[in-house]
C-alpha cells in the first residue's frame, strides 16, 4: 500500500533531511509552508533522488489552512499514514514585554496547528498501518536552568514556552491514539543544525542524524521522545 508522509514547516535542515530518509524508504512526500520557491525547489531535489514529492502552500497558524492542505494533500497523493510537524514561529521573546496578543500567538503554531493537523488527518491515520505523527521539537522546552538561561540571553522566552507546551502534547497524543494504532514521538534537538535558519555559521549537528533518529523512533515504535544533540 502507498505511504504517504506530510510534512509541515518544509526548509533546509531537519526537514529536508527527513524528507529524504522517508523518500528513500518508499514514501510519497507532501512538503507543506508558506514559501513556494522553497517548496519547489524541494520537490526538485527529491525528484532527482527518484522520490515522488509534491508541494502544497499552507499557513501553520490558520486552522482552515492546515485543514485544506491536508485535503489537498489526501486528494493528490491519497490517504496520510504520517504527518511530520516542523513548523515553529520565533514570537514573544522576552514576554516581560509582549503584549496579550502575542502571547496568546504562541501556540498558533505548535499546539492549534499540529492538533489541527492531526484531526484532519485522523481518518486516514486510523485505518494506515504504520501511522504516526512526529514531531521536531527544541531544547529550550526541557525543564532545565541552563535551558532557561538560554531562552533569556536569546531573547527566545516565547520559543521556549511553545517548545515545553509542544512536549506535553506529543505525550498527551501518544496516550490518546495508541490505542488506535498512531504512534506519536518526538525528536528534542540540542543542538543547532547545519544549514537550519538557526545556523550563523557555527551549527555542529547534521540534519541527516536528527532524520536517521525518526526513522529509528517511526520503526521500533516503542520510545516517545528522542534527544539528539
Amino acid at each position: 500500500m502507498k505511504k504517504v508522509l506530510v510534512i509541515f514547516g518544509f526548509g533546509p535542515g531537519i526537514s529536508s533531511a527527513v524528507a529524504r530518509k522517508f523518500g528513500a524508504e518508499g514514501f510519497s512526500v507532501a512538503l507543506v509552508s508558506r514559501n513556494r520557491e522553497r517548496l519547489d525547489a524541494g520537490v526538485a531535489a527529491l525528484a532527482s533522488e527518484g522520490i515522488e514529492a509534491a508541494a502544497f502552500t499552507a499557513d501553520a497558524a490558520d486552522p482552515a489552512s492546515v485543514v485544506r492542505a491536508i485535503e489537498e494533500v489526501r486528494n493528490k497523493l491519497g490517504p496520510i499514514t504520517a504527518i511530520e510537524w516542523t513548523a515553529y514561529e520565533l514570537k514573544a521573546g522576552d514576554v516581560t514585554k509582549a503584549s496579550a496578543d502575542k502571547l496568546r500567538e504562541l501556540f498558533d503554531v505548535p499546539i492549534v496547528g499540529l492538533v489541527t493537523a492531526v484531526q484532519a488527518a485522523l481518518p486516514d491515520l486510523e485505518q494506515n498501518e504504520g501511522s504516526a505523527v512526529l514531531v521536531t521539537n527544541g531544547g529550550l522546552g526541557l525543564f532545565d536552568p541552563q535551558a532557561d538561561q538560554v531562552g533569556v540571553s536569546w531573547n527566545v522566552m516565547g520559543l521556549s514556552i511553545a517548545n515545553a507546551a509542544k512536549h506535553k502534547l506529543v505525550r498527551l497524543l501518544s496516550h490518546k491514539l495508541q490505542p488506535l494504532g498512531v504512534y506519536v514521538g518526538e525528536v528534542v534537538v540540542l543542538s543547532t543544525v547545519k544549514g537550519s535558519a538557526f545556523d550563523t555559521g557555527s551549527g555542529t549537528l547534521e540534519a541527516a542524524r536528527v532524520a536517521d533518529e525518526f526513522w529509528k523512533l517511526y520503526s521500533e515504535r516503542k520510545q516517545v521522545s528522542s534527544i539528539v544533540g
